[in-house]
């Protein structure tokens, strides 16, 4: 929706809007919209179209994927490189990588840097430096969870072979990384939304949080023995390498472990009953549990160590298979724009039972008002929005199947139905015809 935006009204990085906001002006408090860019650069080439974002996101997904294996060559065998970055690809990092969501997008990005900060470590090089701070600020600003990743930095200052200095000019890295996505985060979003804008997400106390997990905890807990590396056999692998690490007493595996662990248990209690409840927010972790896993692997007989990776991924891409497909129950949504082009001009602000998803709006290429569909037989909130601008009521049928009998209905098939709205003018008010 913002990237349709940046395409059909100009791409203002710092206004990301969105189609839902009612007579307001759209502005969205939103992750930094960098992702949505690279679809509008797409888009005025080669015209708007919705599969760009699959593409951009799985172009650098693949990418993520590739330094995921070259920074992990660096410090560990090949074949726990290899395994670890299998593990990853058919992981939820499978499905998600070719969805137009920021997440596996935002943790590549940060990986990218991670790669080019080992590499300042081994080079010197102050451009790697420089790509560092670069690579990770883009992708945290795109998606703040994976801040998280830089824990992992932590490592380097207990290694030997890392000198004062470096790790001085690594420290100044990331606090400029920390500084530019906390101005935007901390600063700048709540000004959006102080400012009349959308508020998009809401962080939670440690004392909400840890209450609201509480009610959660088995789809807290899935999160990470299915949901992660959808594969049961996996989780079993990233147990393994959790006692081998254990037992290998290498402190370096250890700091990495609890550190990420920590860092991002931290983020689970401020994101509250919303992780347990969506499973895309564990993505972050998933490298951190595919690398574990494969190490788990690795201590097991090479026989066997076969026999377990191609298990893992026949269960992940097994679990995952759907999609492959446009769910056919879905696929009505795709007709809703030609029919409000039919009835409807584009200018026209309508109202739709898409409850909190902007999903329907979106495919309705309209600017309104989402509703929930407990809120259209009742006189109140759609009267409300009529007085406020909106000229149409859409409803899809699939979540609400009945007439409106104090509305003018002015079509209707199987999916929707279109009520016309009219303003009184020597009212001065809005009525329902």
């Amino acid at each position: 929706m913002i990237a349709r935006n940046f395409y059909q009204e100009g791409p203002d990085l710092l206004h990301p809007k969105i189609d839902m906001d009612g007579t307001k002006s759209g502005v969205i408090g939103s992750e930094f919209p960098i992702f949505n860019f690279g679809i509008y650069l797409i888009a005025k080439c080669f015209g708007y179209a919705h599969w760009y974002g699959r593409l951009l996101n799985l172009v650098v997904s693949c990418i993520g994927a590739y330094y995921f294996f070259r920074l992990l060559e660096k410090y560990f065998k090949p074949s726990i490189a290899f395994n670890a970055t299998i593990i990853l690809l058919v992981s939820i990092w499978f499905s998600f990588s070719r969805k137009i969501m920021p997440d596996t997008f935002s943790v590549s990005l940060v990986i990218v840097g991670l790669y080019y900060v080992s590499e300042y470590f081994h080079s010197n090089a102050i451009k790697h430096l420089l790509f560092f701070v670069l690579f990770s600020t883009i992708g945290i600003l795109c998606k703040l969870p994976s801040v998280f990743l830089l824990s992992l930095l932590l490592v380097a200052y207990i290694h030997p072979f890392t000198t004062k200095k470096q790790l001085y000019n690594v420290g100044i890295g990331a606090v400029i990384i920390l500084a530019i996505v906390s101005s935007w985060y901390f600063y700048y979003v709540p000004l959006l939304v102080a400012n009349g804008g959308f508020q998009l997400y809401f962080p939670k106390t440690l004392t909400e949080g840890f209450n609201e997990l509480a009610l959660h905890i088995p789809g807290l807990l899935e999160k990470f023995y299915f949901s992660a590396l959808n594969s049961y056999v996996g989780f079993v692998c990233f147990l393994l390498g959790i006692v081998m690490i254990v037992k290998s007493g290498n402190k370096y595996l250890g700091l990495a472990l609890v550190a990420t662990t920590i860092v991002f248990g931290i983020f689970i209690v401020k994101t509250g009953a919303v992780f347990p409840l969506h499973n895309y927010y564990i993505i972050p972790f998933v490298p951190i549990m595919a690398l574990v896993a494969a190490i788990g692997i690795s201590h097991v007989p090479k026989k066997y160590s076969y026999l377990l990776i191609i298990a893992v991924c026949i269960e992940g891409i097994a679990n995952q298979q759907h999609d492959f497909f446009i769910k056919k129950s879905e696929k009505y949504k795709t007709s809703l724009e030609a029919i409000l082009d039919a009835h409807i001009k584009k200018s026209d602000l309508i109202q739709i039972n898409g409850g909190q998803s902007p999903q329907l709006m979106y495919f309705a290429n309209r600017k309104g008002w989402t509703i929930n569909s407990d809120q259209v037989a009742e006189v109140g909130v759609v009267e409300e929005n009529a007085k406020a601008g909106a000229s149409f009521l859409v409803i899809d049928k699939h979540k609400f199947n009945a007439l409106i009998p104090r509305l003018n209905l002015i079509f209707d098939n199987s999916d929707f139905s279109i009520y016309k709205l009219s303003k009184t003018e020597s009212q001065n008010s809005y009525s329902i015809e």
